[in-house]
Formats: structure tokens, C-alpha cells, sequence
């Protein structure tokens, strides 16, 4: 592979043809159905899709089939194949994977910036989507044509796009069995959903963890009654539920307290969360948009590192029963709800997880109050299998060649349903899992911004990537 050829190759195509196309795509509020129940008679989601999937037949390879999956009463998939150049059979693939749903547009924009407003500033496109994920299914078919266009062969490649990755992906496993046989056995799975922890290097994700999610309500009235009438006799809905919460997490540290949910730590993955942690440094919290006198709840970098990828952690998503500041009214409320998040180590079993935190909650409630928990999501967590030596080596190569510096091994704090489902289905596979969202990327968030830069480098990579993995396979075919 010419490198410099490569790189100009994507640098032109991202430039006058991806960067556009995502552009459009951010305007479209194709939220996932974890937060448009109607997302089907909206058509945000068949607008996204037909985007999509109209730029990748543009782009299309010779032999290359693209075709759009609709399962009854589940969201669209959009599935692609190019044959493999040269490699003789076609019993070895790779599959590449990302999704097009969004999450919700969330407050604190900045002035003139939207969830749906594509702007371009400082090298950074901003909107809903771009960087998380909707860059992926372009990335994987430039990344492909990129070794077309120095006619370099590679083995057989299967594109999957999903449309319900934010909403935990329970609609992929039906597609998944519907393409068994189309999809094969793949070897290597690249996915490009993931992190960076800077934008100077290739990053490769080596763990990412699970969830257990779902809505607590603490039940102690009828109807809200005057609260200087009830103050002293009526327990307070929101300090029971408090006194719950303290059973599961530590107010004072953030730590969670019950076994149940922690897991014991391979010793290579904190190794590799020490080596993080240098590369770093202080960026491994400052990129957080902390106010002034705030900071980290630690300040030992490899141990901020396992806090975020092997240990659990507990974040208050969502309330209800709590009427706004301009409506507080002198009333003792009847009721207070909210929705749990809690991130789970990467090899701590999510439907038990969620058992427990269930049984937690649930059992003994304070005064007799009618406590209820009711579980919303339970997403495995993922583990990497050990990389082959080829893989590294070429990992490697591919950072030192598009970022100029060696790549970085390191768990992310995120869920991707996909990847446990595919470790759990073919586990023999290698996997490449990275992705773009780096500082100020703010996934999820308000400001949430695609690095282009980092974008067009990621391709690059994959280019590399897919190359060296058609040579590994000769090679073991024809020692």
C-alpha cells in the first residue's frame, strides 16, 4: 500500500463527498426508538437510511450488493457485501459495523448550535449523530475503495448498519439469525462506534462495559398533600428514595457497594490502563467540561482509567415526580421516580446485575413505602479475546503511518450490545474496535462534534488494516 496515496485518496473523498453527506444526515432527527415511540409513521429513521444507502450505491464496488432489511415492527437495517478481490475462496471475511440511530438532542447547545444543525468550526463538524456513528458506514466503504484504487486485494467484506444501537440493539439479533448464512464466520470484526483518548494516535478499544438500567419509584401518598401539614408525620418520598440509592452506591466516594457488581481485573488490563494513563496524562479528566473548583473524583490516572472501563458506576438519568423550580409548590409529593444507569465491568453478567439491583431495591422498603423498580435495559458488557500478532503488528504500523505516533490499547466506559453478541456468536474472531470520540466529541451530549481529521485517520487506518489481514490469511493458507 502507497500510504501517501491512501491518505490523499481519503483526505479527497471525505472532503467532497462524506463531509457533505453527514452534513445532511445531522439534520435528520432520527432518534432511536428508545426515545421516539413513533419513529416509524415520523420517518426520520427511513430518511436517514435512504441517505445512506443512496451514497453507498453511488460509491458501490463492482459486485458489491447493498440491500435494506425490514423485519416486521423493527427498526431497518442496511446490509452490504463486496466480494473479495483475488483470495480464492470466500469462506473468510471481515465484518464492519456501525449504526444510524441518535440519541435525544439533550439541553446546553451553544448559542447558534442545534442537534440538528450541522456547523462546521475548528476542523469539527457539530450535530447529532455525526461522530456517534453516523460516519461509519461511510468510513468502511471509503476504507474499501481505498484498496481498490491501488488494486489491492481483500478478503470478503459484510457492511451491517444498524438503526437501534442507542436503544440497546434488541432489534439486531433478529437480523443477525436472518443473515446466518450470508454473513458466514468472520474473523475479524472492525467497529468504529468507539473512543480515542486523544486525537494523535490510533486508539484500540479492549473492553467496554455493560448496563443494567431501569426506573426507580417511591410510592408513599395518594395525592400530594400541604407539607407543612405533613412535614414530620409523612416520610419524604425523595429521602427514601435516597436511603435506597445509598444501599447500592456510596455518596461520599461513588463507589458501589455491593459485590454483586464488581468483578476481578485480568492484570493486562490494568497494565494497559497505566500505559493509558501516560500517554494522557492531566487530558484524561481536563477534557471533562468541569467548572472552576471542580475536578476528578480521583486523581491517580491509572486508577481513573479502571474507574471508567472495569468498575461500576451509578448516574441518575432521568426523575419524575418532581415538578420544575417555577412550579414548586409548598406540597409533600406523593411520588418520586428516576431512571437509573448503572454501567457494569465488562464481564459482570447484565441479566443477574439487573436481578440484584431489583432484589436491592425492592426488599425491606423504608416505612412500608411501595417501592418498585422496574427494569428498562440489561447489555453485556465486552472483553477483548487476546490480538494475533498480525493484528498488532499491523494496528501498529497503521497509527505510526496516519497519526505518526503507536497506537494505544485501552477499555472504554460505554455499551456496545453488538459486540457481546458477536463474541458470543463467533468466538473465534478478532476484533478492531475504535472510533472518534475523543475530547470535546461529547457523545450524547449538547456540542456533540465529529473530529475530521481523526475521521479521515480512523479510514485510513481500516485501509491498513484490511490489507494486512488478506495477507495474514494467504500467508496461514500458503505457509
Amino acid at each position: 500500500m502507497d500510504s501517501a496515496a491512501t491518505e490523499r485518496f481519503i483526505d479527497e473523498l471525505w472532503d467532497g463527498s462524506i463531509v457533505p453527506e453527514l452534513v445532511e444526515y445531522i439534520k435528520i432527527p432520527n432518534k432511536s426508538p428508545a426515545f421516539d415511540a413513533d419513529w416509524h409513521s415520523h420517518g426520520h429513521m427511513e430518511e436517514a437510511v435512504s441517505l445512506i444507502e443512496r451514497w453507498c450505491r453511488e460509491y458501490a464496488l463492482p459486485g458489491m450488493s447493498i440491500q435494506v432489511l425490514r423485519l416486521d415492527g423493527r427498526t431497518p437495517l442496511i446490509f452490504m457485501e463486496v466480494p473479495g478481490q483475488d483470495s480464492g475462496e470466500d469462506d473468510n471475511c471481515v465484518l464492519l459495523y456501525g449504526h444510524l440511530d441518535k440519541q435525544p438532542e439533550m439541553h446546553g447547545w451553544r448559542d447558534g448550535f442545534g442537534p440538528w444543525i450541522p456547523i462546521i468550526e475548528d476542523q469539527r463538524l457539530y450535530g447529532r449523530g455525526g461522530a456517534d456513528d453516523g460516519y461509519a458506514a461511510f468510513a468502511s466503504l471509503a476504507a474499501i475503495r481505498a484498496l481498490a484504487e491501488q488494486g489491492i486485494p481483500h478478503a470478503r467484506c459484510v457492511i451491517i448498519i444498524e438503526a437501534c444501537e442507542e436503544s440497546g440493539s434488541y432489534d439486531l439479533p433478529h437480523y443477525i439469525d436472518v443473515l446466518a448464512e450470508r454473513i458466514g464466520k468472520p474473523d475479524l470484526v472492525i467497529c468504529l462506534d468507539s473512543g480515542c483518548g486523544n486525537y494523535d494516535q490510533l486508539w484500540c478499544t479492549t473492553s467496554l462495559r455493560g448496563m443494567a438500567a431501569g426506573d426507580l419509584s417511591v410510592e408513599v401518598l395518594s395525592e400530594g398533600v400541604h407539607s407543612g401539614d405533613a412535614g414530620g408525620i409523612v416520610p419524604s418520598s425523595f429521602r427514601l428514595l435516597r436511603q435506597l440509592l445509598s444501599r447500592l452506591e456510596d455518596e461520599t466516594s461513588g463507589r458501589i457497594l455491593d459485590a454483586r457488581f464488581h468483578v476481578e481485573i485480568p492484570e493486562q488490563r490494568r497494565v494497559q490502563a497505566g500505559n493509558a494513563a501516560q500517554v494522557l496524562g492531566d487530558t484524561l479528566y481536563a477534557r471533562f467540561p468541569f467548572l472552576d473548583g471542580t475536578g476528578p473524583i480521583h486523581d491517580q490516572g491509572a486508577e481513573m482509567v479502571l474507574n471508567r472501563t472495569w468498575r461500576p458506576a451509578l448516574e441518575i438519568t432521568g426523575a419524575a415526580g418532581i415538578p420544575g423550580l417555577d412550579a414548586a409548590g409548598n406540597v409533600a409529593r406523593p411520588m418520586t421516580a428516576v431512571r437509573i444507569s448503572l454501567r457494569l465491568p465488562p464481564t459482570c453478567d447484565a441479566r443477574q446485575a439487573s436481578e440484584a439491583l431489583k432484589t436491592l431495591l425492592e426488599s425491606d422498603p423504608p416505612h412500608g413505602a411501595h417501592v418498585s423498580f422496574h427494569p428498562e435495559m440489561a447489555a453485556d458488557g465486552w472483553n477483548a479475546p487476546p490480538i494475533g500478532d498480525w493484528l498488532e503488528a499491523s494496528v501498529g504500523a497503521a497509527s505510526r503511518d496516519y497519526f505518526g505516533r503507536d497506537a494505544v490499547y485501552m477499555g472504554e466506559g460505554g455499551t456496545i450490545p453488538f459486540m457481546a453478541m458477536l463474541g458470543e456468536k463467533f468466538p473465534g474472531s478478532e476484533f478492531l474496535i475504535t472510533g472518534v470520540l475523543g475530547p470535546g466529541s461529547n457523545a450524547h451530549g449538547p456540542n456533540e462534534s465529529l473530529h475530521i481529521p481523526t475521521g479521515k485517520k480512523v479510514t485510513c487506518c481500516v485501509a491498513r488494516v484490511l490489507q494486512d489481514h488478506y495477507l495474514h490469511v494467504q500467508k496461514t493458507r500458503n505457509p
